[in-house]
């Protein structure tokens, strides 16, 4: 081998080391993002409410927990079309086509360090699993996590709503109370309503806002009796009252219904993911043990065939053990 063969070589490999160090990099800055905003005991209550500490104006406010609504080409993709709708409701203030870009430049590090492991084919596999996968499904239960979280806030937030109507506060007061009071995420969500209608937006059209960005049955429940009672008038802190104690009712159910079928879910979950956790581990151990057979003529419409019945084993579990409450 020649000096210039040995050259080339060399900056091939030092080229490929740089793009695996920066892929590693953006995942650990992804990670550590999703992962460092818990707030602490000694701030404040929300993130709102460090921004105005800051100095930052109403504006600015809206700007960054709301950002302004643009149609993104990643809605037009198969399986993410909703990813712009999951980021917000997960509380990440960054663009659905940044994360795709920051998830597929992960993926090409995963698979550039995988590859000098193991085989070819098992690298891109792993390389999707961790680099694809598994950051959209940490920010969906990350969103899942934040919207229960609300949802179990209402009854609180209604509650102090209420008890400064009755008291002669007027609404946008008692709203500010829950946004200057209350921890995240409720807190900011107030805010952002409080502060659109600091901003002259209409209170309704403020409120039909979080109800869309949130997309919870509850806070569409509260926008309808603000829409209501600022047209038509009555004693809304009866009406958030009635809303406070119906909402903790079915969180209590929903407690009790999650014990009830906890074994059926446990069951269902290990009857899905057994043949793939099997497939994977044969895959890593013993690569042979499939790939003797690949080049059977039957091996691509039998591995199709094991894939659908898997997928339709998983759906079908998931219904039955999946309760709408």
């Amino acid at each position: 081998m020649s000096f210039q063969d040995l050259l080339q070589r060399v900056d091939l490999q030092f080229v490929v080391y740089v793009v695996a160090f920066v892929g590693v990099l953006l995942v650990f800055e992804g990670l550590r993002q999703l992962l460092s905003r818990k707030e602490h005991a000694e701030k404040a209550k929300s993130r709102r409410m460090q921004l105005i500490q800051k100095g930052a104006s109403t504006e600015e406010i809206l700007k960054i927990l709301k950002p302004t609504e643009k149609r993104s080409f990643v809605e037009r993709l198969p399986f993410v079309g909703d990813l712009p709708l999951v980021l917000r409701q997960a509380g990440i203030v960054m663009a659905p086509g940044a994360f795709l870009v920051t998830c597929f430049a992960a993926a090409i590090a995963i698979f550039v360090i995988a590859v000098q492991f193991i085989t070819s084919l098992n690298a891109v596999g792993f390389a999707i699993v961790l680099g694809i996968f598994i950051p959209i499904l940490q920010v969906r239960m990350k969103r899942n996590e934040r919207m229960n979280l609300l949802v179990k806030q209402m009854p609180d937030a209604l509650d102090l709503m209420a008890r400064g109507l009755k008291v002669g506060h007027p609404l946008n007061t008692s709203l500010s109370s829950v946004a200057n009071e209350m921890a995240d995420p409720i807190g900011s969500e107030f805010g952002i309503v409080v502060d659109q209608v600091s901003f002259g937006e209409d209170l309704t059209d403020a409120f039909r806002d979080f109800a869309l960005r949130i997309d919870q049955e509850d806070v569409h429940y509260l926008s309808t009796a603000i829409a209501i009672q600022h047209g038509t008038g009555g004693d809304l802190a009866r009406v958030l009252n009635v809303l406070s104690r119906t909402i903790r009712d079915r969180l209590n159910m929903r407690k009790k219904i999650t014990a009830l079928t906890a074994e059926g879910r446990l069951t269902a979950a290990f009857l899905s993911f057994i043949p793939v956790m099997i497939f994977v581990a044969m895959q890593v151990l013993t690569p042979s043990y499939y790939g003797s057979i690949a080049d059977e003529p039957g091996a691509i419409p039998l591995g199709i065939a094991i894939i659908v019945l898997t997928v339709l084993n998983g759906l079908v579990l998931r219904r039955l053990v999946n309760f709408r409450f």
